[in-house]
């Protein structure tokens, strides 16, 4: 499979409304991080232990170069008025890097709608699989899409162990 480029709608009425989602661009990185890091300290308590949260995201300032990650890749953001309450980035090359939904929105149907926005994504850019490591929270969510579990493992970060799935889908 070769590289393609990725293209995502522009900003669309989804739910609600009041939520849209639209393309990340310059600007939009400490709101991008605000939610990853709530969602790991707090989305994901009922999985992983402190510790573990702790080494996934350790800080709640942006590293250098998280918004640069962001716009490297196809990120689509889900707004409720002007706030971002989620957010998923999918790589040229078909991996799905970020998938996150603020704690307090989970249940909403903001992680579905990104998920076939990001689908649309890639099927309009020729691509035929899809993969992702999935956190032990996000793993019944992309069984529910269709996601095939191909293995568990565990990945080290700042010398913690933090289990997780890799997943597929082909498209």
């Amino acid at each position: 499979m070769g590289r393609h480029r990725l293209s995502c709608p522009r900003g669309r009425d989804l739910i609600a409304p009041r939520l849209r989602l639209r393309p990340a661009r310059q600007g939009d990185g400490a709101a991008a991080h605000a939610v990853f890091y709530a969602a790991v300290h707090h989305g994901t308590s009922a999985a992983y232990g402190p510790e573990e949260r702790a080494a996934w995201a350790p800080s709640p300032e942006p590293a250098p170069g998280w918004e640069e990650r962001l716009l490297a890749g196809t990120t689509l953001l889900a707004e409720a008025g002007r706030n971002i309450v989620g957010f998923m980035t999918l790589e040229a090359d078909g991996h799905l890097e970020f998938a996150y939904v603020a704690p307090d929105r989970m249940g909403q149907g903001i992680g579905a709608a990104l998920h076939d926005a990001i689908l649309a994504t890639a099927r309009k850019a020729g691509l035929e699989l899809l993969t992702t490591e999935a956190s032990l929270i996000a793993r019944p969510f992309y069984a529910r899409h269709g996601w095939r579990e191909t293995g568990r493992q565990s990945v080290i970060r700042h010398g913690i162990a933090l289990t997780n799935f890799r997943m597929e889908l082909a498209l």
